[in-house]
């Protein structure tokens, strides 16, 4: 038997190559999937931000700069969350070592790991698999 909420899911997914270009086309499938979920677009922007930030980190870090690896992006509106799950087959990197800088450090970069912790009611990192990292964001609708 399967639960309502289940049924009420619907999923989109998006492979993209890890150059930073690509992360526009991120966005732009991003933007009306969040704006269908309820979100209004201050929120919207917040949470694209923070997707942005969590793409740009698995190409600078996972993929060591690496602009021919794959990205999965998969987004699953469900009838109470908003499910952004981030697929790399990077380098893993020590889930102890996932922590946002101190705010008072003030100087460019770092700060893409509170962008997530501030928008996302879960963040999630996976690296529990054969290769690679599994970034799971959830966010409860309004």
């Amino acid at each position: 038997m399967t639960d309502n909420k289940e049924e009420k899911a619907e999923t989109v997914s998006l492979t993209v190559p890890s150059h930073p270009r690509f992360l526009y086309v991120v966005r732009s499938a991003l933007y009306p999937l969040v704006m269908d979920a309820g979100f209004g677009k201050k929120e919207a922007r917040k949470i694209i931000l923070a997707v942005d930030e969590a793409c740009s980190n698995i190409i600078k870090h996972a993929y060591e700069g690496d602009h021919t690896r794959p990205l999965s992006v998969t987004v699953t509106l469900g009838s109470e969350t908003l499910r952004i799950v981030l697929r790399d087959w990077g380098k893993r990197v020590e889930r102890s070592e996932i922590a946002p800088r101190n705010l008072s450090d003030i100087r460019p970069g770092g700060l893409g790991t509170h962008f997530m912790q501030a928008v996302f009611d879960t963040v999630r990192y996976d690296t529990g698999g054969e290769q690679g990292t599994v970034l799971t964001l959830v966010k409860k609708k309004p």
